[in-house]
């Protein structure tokens, strides 16, 4: 009979009390640690045994004049064994100094002095996900391209903005690690987590969406949580929460600052300690899922009134992705509507529209407060109001950015963007048309085509 694989974790810490306690901690586990007491000698180890999972301390003294501490580690650790999970130990640093190792790569955090039991969970927990996720050679994730369905309203990637997000969203979809999702409402944060979810190791296990700004907070509880027969008036039998349901796959908290501070409590909890325990019950459930969580409230000043726990706060925001408003990515709308009026236009089995020139020269100049839901919408209702197959200005209903708004306000001060800007008003004021924005600004015809050639508006 074969003697089953013993997972061999490799400890790196520079103090020999603490490698003595996880050694021991370990071995009482029925785990194989290996011991190294300095960043060069992991690496030397890591060259010649096979290693399940690391544990390293994050900061730790030189060794020979060479610049190996704990992230050092990581670093060559993610360069040339990417396939081993790491966890960092810290006593030293804060919070954010943790969040810095996982966004370089480690799986997770503790801090010391740290409990045994939940270390051994945690390492456990880890190896778990290893085995279960992609295995190492596994090919990248494609990156999300124009060629895909214009519906996701993350096409484009003309506008320098948006390119180097697709860049990110492609590379951050390879791992399994925590993600927030920040951006306006309307700029499609449930299709970015969809894509980081299918092109992820976990694309296999379920996709669960829960909608935080909508959900009331007394049954927000019970949806996420769960709750067993008889722990209020109507459970009338075990209902499993959404938390659970994610379990193997890809866990969506949509506007994730509405939520209240009992949950965030409780929510904490399970981040940490990847249980959960239904409502009314005794019993803790282990889940292991990826979250992505979403919001367009300004959590950092949320976290800064005391309305937001700042260690929750820390717990999401391990990779941070904020998806560029339509207004910045103008360059990408053509493309974009074009993509969008097809869609509407198969799914009412109608015949194909298009937009006319001073139509599209319109959509590109709207300010677009309502992000991509809004031209969306916009175009649903061109469709409807114009009389053949040709949309044109005035088919297009577009109302101005509430006063006060990003979009009304804008957010670059650069001259050639308040110029940009100004062409963009006077082309929206006047339906698109380009003599009556030049008369409007005050300048011939020849320099509002050279303007708009400039900025690449319409294009």
């Amino acid at each position: 009979m074969s003697k089953p694989d013993i997972p061999t974790i490799l400890v790196v810490d520079d103090d020999e009390n603490i490698l003595q306690v996880l050694e021991a901690r370990l071995l009482s586990a029925g785990l194989s640690p290996l011991l190294a007491d300095s960043a060069e000698t992991a690496l030397e180890m890591l060259a010649g045994e096979p290693v399940d999972l690391i544990i390293s301390d994050v900061k730790m003294p030189r060794h020979g004049g060479q610049a190996h501490g704990g992230q050092a580690l990581l670093r060559e650790v993610a360069e040339h064994w990417g396939h081993i999970p790491v966890i960092m130990l810290t006593a030293h640093g804060t919070i954010p100094d943790a969040v810095d190792s996982m966004q370089a790569g480690a799986v997770d955090y503790l801090t010391k002095p740290f409990d045994g039991k939940e270390l051994v969970r945690r390492v456990r927990t880890r190896l778990e996900e290893s085995r279960t996720s992609a295995p190492p050679g596994r090919k990248p994730a494609p990156k999300p391209s124009a060629s895909r369905p214009a519906a996701n309203g993350l096409i484009g990637g003309q506008a320098p903005a948006m390119a180097r997000f697709l860049e990110l969203l492609a590379r951050v979809a390879r791992s399994t690690s925590t993600v927030l999702l920040f951006g306006e409402s309307g700029t499609g944060k449930e299709m970015a987590a969809r894509i980081l979810h299918d092109q992820s190791p976990r694309a296999d296990g379920p996709f669960v969406i829960v909608d935080c700004g909508s959900t009331q907070p007394t049954l927000l509880e019970s949806e996420l949580f769960g709750h067993v027969k008889g722990s209020f008036t109507h459970a009338v039998k075990d209902k499993k929460g959404l938390i659970e349901e994610a379990d193997g796959g890809t866990l969506f908290l949509d506007e994730i600052g509405n939520i209240s501070p009992d949950m965030q409590t409780r929510l904490l909890r399970f981040l940490q300690e990847g249980t959960i325990r239904r409502v009314g019950d005794n019993r803790e459930r282990a889940v292991s899922c990826r979250v992505i969580a979403a919001t367009n409230a300004d959590l950092p000043e949320m976290v800064a009134d005391g309305t937001f726990r700042e260690d929750l706060y820390y717990r999401l925001k391990v990779i941070t992705l904020t998806i560029p408003p339509l207004r910045e990515r103008r360059e990408d709308i053509p493309a974009l509507a074009t993509g969008l009026l097809a869609e509407l236009c198969a799914r009412q089995e109608r015949t194909p529209a298009v937009l006319s020139p001073q139509a599209m020269d319109r959509l590109t100049a709207h300010s677009w407060p309502g992000n991509v839901r809004e031209l969306r919408n916009a175009l649903e209702a061109a469709l409807v109001f114009c009389g053949g197959d040709v949309i044109e200005p005035d088919d297009l209903q577009l109302e101005p950015a509430p006063a006060g708004s990003p979009a009304a306000s804008g957010a670059s001060l650069s001259l050639e963007d308040s110029e940009r800007e100004t062409i963009l008003r006077a082309l929206e004021a006047s339906g698109g048309v380009k003599k009556d924005a030049a008369d409007r600004l005050g300048i011939s015809r020849r320099a509002i085509h050279y303007k708009i050639k400039k900025y690449g508006i319409g294009e």
